[in-house]
């Protein structure tokens, strides 16, 4: 079951920090983005297990954030939430989306249709690179 949410709530900072600080060492995950976009949730019996955010800056729409609990991961969960998010970014009339993939699971986002653009950057110490999909 997925739910929307206008702010940060206790659960889906459970599953950034479980994802992005103690397991991928990450120190700066929330930030003020947080404070406007949309944050999916992604519920299996009714405990939290996946999240991501949207959000559009200057047009573009971007989804980010995305997690996955570790015990959660290869059942299809992270495909789900993101096909989630891009429908709700159609349902507001967005053409295309941005991804800041970590650049060890681009796969993930090429499967999905993601085209990577541009040169790997990092963010904190973690290689990234911007991918793009057209709806």
């Amino acid at each position: 079951m997925f739910k929307v949410f206008k702010e940060l709530n206790d659960d889906i900072r459970y599953i950034r920090d479980a994802v992005f600080v103690k397991e991928q060492g990450f120190n700066d995950e929330f930030d003020i983005i947080d404070e406007s976009c949309f944050h999916l949730v992604f519920y299996e019996n009714n405990k939290p297990v996946a999240t991501c955010r949207y959000f559009q800056e200057n047009g573009i729409y971007h989804i980010g954030r995305v997690s996955v609990l570790k015990k959660f991961r290869g059942l299809n969960i992270g495909n789900r939430i993101m096909q989630f998010a891009e429908n709700e970014i159609k349902k507001s009339g967005g053409k295309s989306i941005e991804v800041s993939a970590q650049v060890r699971i681009k796969d993930f986002y090429t499967k999905l249709g993601y085209v990577e653009q541009g040169e790997i950057y990092l963010d904190e110490f973690c290689e990234h690179i911007k991918m793009v999909k057209v709806l």
